[in-house]
């Protein structure tokens, strides 16, 4: 139990882990947060889940050298971004941006979504339909008929 304990402790206090090298950081500390803010956004290629300011790959650390150098060189941050994705392809954005090209990857879930809400509806309703009651024999309705006086 009180491993457990620390186990949790550690877990709560635990900030996540930067891959970003003190000898890469900037000294102007406006001009790194927008490397940050830059970084944050781009995928790593390597590891592909992660951003490539979380990410130890050394091809991430490129990256973010390179992000950090279109900085000093006096780029606005959309620049960088376009610089990158022009030489890496928009698979290096985390957010891919929403366009003909990236439709079914933005519209494909609420596809799938509605396709299957239609077919659970459909479902039920043909369920209902099948449990309900079902068709009169020729002799129950002649009984039925018999009974409420109709001939």
């Amino acid at each position: 139990m009180r491993v457990l304990t620390i186990l949790l402790c550690l877990l709560l206090t635990g900030t996540p882990a930067r891959a970003v090298q003190p000898d890469e950081v900037l000294p102007d500390a406006a001009l790194e947060q927008r490397a940050r803010d830059i970084s944050a956004e781009l995928r790593c290629l390597v590891c592909q889940n992660e951003s490539i300011d979380d990410s130890d790959a050394p091809l991430a650390r490129d990256l973010r050298l390179l992000v950090r150098e279109r900085l000093v060189a006096g780029d606005g941050d959309r620049e960088v971004t376009d610089f990158i994705v022009a030489r890496y392809g928009e698979f290096v954005l985390l957010r891919p941006v929403f366009g003909l090209h990236t439709a079914l990857l933005w519209l494909g879930p609420v596809i799938v979504l509605a396709f299957g809400a239609v077919a659970l509806v459909r479902g039920a309703r043909r369920r209902r339909q099948e449990a309900g009651t079902p068709a009169l024999t020729p002799e129950e309705k002649a009984r039925l008929d018999a009974i409420l006086g109709q001939d």
